[in-house]
């Protein structure tokens, strides 16, 4: 073969090393190694010199070792044979890894395993050209990004393994939720794979997880995410899983047309329906139970206003505290205004006088202050106005008859609006009541 005058790098830009494909030198063949390169003169496996960027003639004043190896006198010009490796010391970071198969972790709040799957991305810069060379790139032609990729896979894909199975265990976050740690379990995973790489040559100087997920199709994710929707959807609309099965139990009994229970299961179902499963259906449950227990001196007595099964004893009821004997027809004939004292007729809304709303009690037909708690005649409760659609639901509600939104209650002592499902007053610390009425 003829000998090379000229040598220099000819290999594609993703190329960690490149071996030049002739071995055919001689002592005036110049070897020409760009900005961000470095060349590596090789001949039975020992490294004969270094070259660093710039134009090199190869001599033996550059290369010493020609004289004793190559048998090339000091000073003299001979061909000779030797390999050139050109090295390539930028930093790339467009390195990307990924698990090829996803990895089975159990999830800690679902206790169901899930497949997960890691992809990012990593930069790398050759510091040891000798180790590099010897130890991982061997008698290759040339070694590529790939083929880096291919090599330490392994290694990434454990160590991804461990480290966000140490993350989730540790913390106890569910696989779902994971992504939002992705900057400490990167950090953990540059430290651990740094002494992989160095003991080839190489040093990590960047490594990145960009994403933690998990495949859409699978069985597994599906129920889990379905739980997790669910679970979500009960929190909003204020109802547990207890609760839905307790509904649940109350709809089928209703629907035995056979059993002597199914006309008060079905009412617990129709109220259950109309105020929201919030709690609701704990009451008709309840209410049920009342009916059932209720007896012994007498036959049962509902109160008028709430619905509630009492001892036919009572004069106020138990739950709303309203009066059992008000007769119905103590109503007035006229309705007077609180507000400028004009009457006007029965079952009038508003004042003939000034336009004022009437805030009427439905038991007793009496005028009351806006914001009365309760019938200033008959100590029925007063009906619930929604302030989302204006609708009056029944003094026991939770939730608009309506719309269905929470209905904003007030403090029995103090008068200060509570939030919903609260349990203490936030102004003076008075324990609420499960069914205290809203201000209208």
């Amino acid at each position: 073969m003829a000998v090379i005058d000229l040598v220099k790098w000819n290999a594609p830009a993703d190329v960690y090393a490149w071996k030049y494909p002739s071995d055919e030198l001689s002592t005036w063949t110049q070897l020409i190694v760009s900005e961000s390169q470095e060349a590596v003169l090789f001949r039975g496996g020992e490294i004969l010199g270094h070259f660093k960027a710039g134009r090199h003639t190869l001599t033996t004043e550059n290369i010493p070792l020609l004289t004793s190896i190559v048998k090339i006198p000091f000073g003299g010009k001979s061909p000779f044979k030797a390999e050139v490796w050109f090295v390539n010391r930028t930093i790339p970071l467009d390195v990307r890894w990924g698990t090829a198969d996803p990895i089975q972790l159990l999830d800690p709040k679902s206790r169901v395993m899930i497949p997960v799957r890691a992809f990012g991305q990593f930069g790398v810069q050759i510091e040891d050209t000798k180790k590099f060379l010897i130890k991982l790139v061997g008698t290759l032609p040339s070694f590529d990004k790939n083929q880096l990729i291919s090599y330490f896979r392994g290694v990434m894909v454990t160590n991804a393994k461990d480290i966000i199975a140490k993350r989730i265990i540790k913390d106890q976050i569910s696989i779902l939720e994971v992504a939002a740690n992705l900057s400490e379990i990167s950090k953990s995973l540059q430290e651990d794979m740094a002494a992989e790489f160095e003991e080839f040559g190489l040093k990590l100087v960047r490594f990145f997880v960009n994403s933690i997920n998990v495949p859409d199709d699978d069985p597994a994710v599906i129920k889990l995410r379905d739980a997790y929707a669910r679970k979500a959807e009960m929190d909003i609309v204020g109802y547990t899983y207890q609760q839905e099965r307790s509904f649940n139990t109350l709809e089928k009994a209703a629907g035995n047309q056979g059993s002597s229970a199914a006309p008060i299961m079905g009412a617990g179902i129709g109220l259950g329906m109309g105020l929201g499963l919030g709690g609701a259906v704990g009451k008709s449950m309840a209410s049920a139970s009342d009916v059932m227990n209720v007896g012994g001196g007498g036959a049962a007595k509902t109160c008028p206003a709430c619905r509630t099964a009492n001892p036919a004893d009572n004069k106020y009821c138990s739950k709303c505290g309203g009066l059992f004997d008000a007769p119905e027809s103590a109503a007035p004939a006229a309705i007077k205004c609180d507000k400028c004292s004009a009457s006007s007729p029965p079952n009038s809304k508003f004042c003939a006088g000034c336009g004022a709303t009437f805030y009427i009690c439905p038991r007793c037909g009496s005028n009351n202050p806006g914001g009365a708690i309760a019938c200033q005649r008959c100590s029925t409760l007063m009906p619930i106005t929604c302030k989302t659609c204006g609708g009056a639901s029944p003094s026991v509600s939770n939730f608009c008859i309506h719309c269905g939104k929470p209905l904003t209650t007030k403090c029995v002592k103090c008068s200060a609006p509570l939030p919903p499902q609260s349990k203490f007053c936030p102004s003076c610390g008075t324990p609420t009541l499960p069914n205290t009425p809203t201000t209208p």
